[in-house]
């Protein structure tokens, strides 16, 4: 007898609660977002939930990851200035809409062991897509060559998030413009 493969394991289960997942973060924030909303959303049982991500916080977190990552692409403006001035307005253009609020909340909530390297790997990764317009603007001489392209995106993205979940301070194209006069005056050639 052959075995049946069920349409619901593996990868398509893992798609469907993390989609289902992200909705139910988006429309109710992290507060209100319920892992038995995403079991009806997703129509995966809530314990089929719980045995692959464990946790409520690892199910919303990954779900956010997930997303998040597509959401940002790498500019091409032709100058570095133009390409990390549309770098930060997109962060701030995403992170201001509800879906953005509500990963940026998930993004900041403690993980147990069971992910360890999701957010590690998120991060990554993003760095990874975005250090392109780095290495264009030190090839065009705008930067120093020993330029870090990890440390000069986390410099000017972290500022957005700290003001988005700490001080409340205004978000706008005025901050986007200071964050990279600032940065390109130090890492400047």
């Amino acid at each position: 007898m052959t075995a049946v493969t069920s349409h619901r394991r593996g990868e398509h289960v893992r798609h469907t609660v993390l989609a289902a997942a992200f909705d139910e973060l988006t429309e109710n924030g992290l507060a209100r977002a319920t892992v038995a909303g995403v079991a009806r959303r997703s129509g995966v049982h809530e314990t089929t939930i719980y045995r692959r991500w464990v946790t409520r916080e690892n199910l919303f977190v990954n779900a956010t990851l997930a997303r998040s990552a597509d959401e940002i692409p790498a500019p091409d403006t032709g100058s570095t200035r133009g390409d990390l001035i549309a770098i930060v307005r997109a962060v701030t253009a995403y992170v201001s809409t509800p879906a953005g609020r509500a990963a940026l909340h998930a993004a900041a909530v403690p993980l147990d062991d069971a992910y360890p390297d999701a957010r590690a790997a998120f991060w990554a990764g993003r760095l990874h897509a975005l250090r392109r317009v780095v290495e264009r603007g030190i090839a065009r001489g705008d930067l120093r060559p020993d330029t870090d392209p990890g440390l000069l995106l986390e410099t000017l993205v972290a500022p957005v998030h700290g003001r988005l979940l700490f001080t409340g301070e205004p978000v706008d194209d005025a901050l986007a413009e200071s964050l990279v006069n600032l940065v390109l005056r130090g890492a400047a050639a």
